[in-house]
């Protein structure tokens, strides 16, 4: 296999992390994933922050243990990708790791408290380039609200509402009282979060990625749960030494990961258009007028594996379980050693003639016309066979019959 035909992202979104990791084991599980997906990522920042469940204290520690693992795979890990997609080293995502302020919500916000490494990398990140940047709460916001603290007093209203117009925030539900601090006062900022009362975290559209093994009245029997259930993990992850590093689950599986799995790139939708959905869920403006840039839940009608219908926000994300989690498997077999003959690569999708990317393929036609589609240049670069199958994410489109 040459190298060069394997999968290649011409771009990669800003991103920085911010995680109240050692909480429970589900922040460390949701590392070890998007260090596996970091080759298409641009990562500016780790920052292990607060959160309601882990109030006055931050462990960063937990981070660079899961970074020091990494470093034994890594180069096995670059004979798998594309030469222009290789991972970042061990020693570069070490020196990203930050910490925020290690007290709970708004207290960090009081002027006497000094402005944290994790709010200043946000600031630096966002004056350094005018492309997206991705923050991305596995805690609490508080590392996010400082920062927009700090910068709204250092700047003119010009620059400071410059600079929030490139903050994208994929929030996993609030978990301290700074997010919708945030929104209400800087609504404007592109944000997504799911709505429900306050420590209600089971009722987040992000359940579906694990959900029903901590409340199994969540679509019960739509998901499959032995996708994530312990003999999955310990057969396809908890492999080498890399593997060695992700824990055990309490309550469920990588209730973080949805936050990425929105910027991996596989054509299915776009990072700014989240009402689109795909393995990150799906997800519509609260306010319609578009003065608030708040994303919510919203449903996705599905079939489960028990041949019912369901209607969920959940449902937007465990009806491609079976996708990201085969892609995840293959992933962490390429930790255990460079011979790319025997494992699994991803097909390289060309559509209409588009370039040897993931990227979304966007088509302008008149109602009415027809649309011919034509994949039949793809490739696997394993060489492995290839089977085809054409389907309509009904849910997002605007047509209001169906298309044939």
């Amino acid at each position: 296999m040459v190298p060069t035909t394997l999968r290649f992202c011409g771009t990669k979104p800003r991103i920085i992390v911010t995680s109240d990791i050692s909480n429970e084991p589900d922040d460390a599980q949701s590392l070890v994933r998007y260090l596996l997906y970091s080759n298409e990522f641009e990562t500016l920042g780790l920052v292990a922050c607060t959160s309601n469940s882990l109030k006055d204290r931050v462990c960063p520690e937990d981070m660079e243990t899961i970074i020091r693992a990494f470093r034994n795979v890594v180069e096995n890990l670059n004979a798998h990708v594309h030469p222009s997609n290789s991972y970042p080293s061990a020693s570069h995502l070490l020196s990203l790791v930050k910490t925020g302020p290690a007290m709970f919500g708004r207290q960090a916000l009081q002027p006497e408290v000094p402005i944290s490494s994790g709010a200043q990398t946000i600031i630096k990140s966002l004056e350094a380039s005018t492309e997206p940047l991705w923050v991305l709460c596995w805690g609490g916001s508080t590392v996010i609200a400082q920062a927009l603290y700090h910068l709204q007093k250092a700047k003119s209203a010009q620059d400071f509402a410059r600079l929030r117009s490139r903050l994208r925030v994929y929030a996993i539900s609030d978990q301290d009282d700074t997010g919708l601090w945030i929104r209400l006062k800087f609504p404007d900022i592109f944000y997504i979060c799911s709505v429900h009362g306050w420590n209600q975290l089971i009722l987040g559209a992000w359940n579906g990625m694990s959900g029903e093994l901590n409340a199994p009245f969540l679509d019960t029997g739509g998901p499959d749960t032995s996708l994530v259930d312990r003999n999955w993990l310990w057969k396809h992850v908890q492999i080498g030494p890399f593997g060695a590093v992700y824990p055990d689950y309490t309550f469920t599986v990588e209730g973080d990961t949805p936050s990425f799995l929105h910027l991996v790139q596989n054509g299915l939708g776009l990072p700014e258009h989240p009402e689109w959905g795909g393995w990150g869920g799906r997800y519509t403006l609260v306010d319609l007028s578009g003065q608030a840039n708040h994303y919510a839940d919203t449903v996705d009608r599905v079939v489960g594996k028990d041949g019912e219908v369901f209607v969920s926000p959940r449902a937007t994300i465990w009806r491609w379980r079976e996708a990201y989690q085969n892609d995840f498997a293959a992933r962490m077999q390429w930790t255990l050693g460079p011979d790319r003959e025997i494992v699994n690569h991803a097909p390289v999708v060309v559509v209409n003639g588009s370039p040897l990317g993931p990227e979304m393929v966007q088509v302008e036609v008149e109602a009415g016309s027809e649309i011919v589609l034509d994949a039949s240049n793809s490739y696997d670069p394993d060489g492995d066979r290839l089977s085809f199958r054409w389907v309509q994410y009904k849910e997002p489109t605007k047509a209001h019959s169906e298309i044939h």
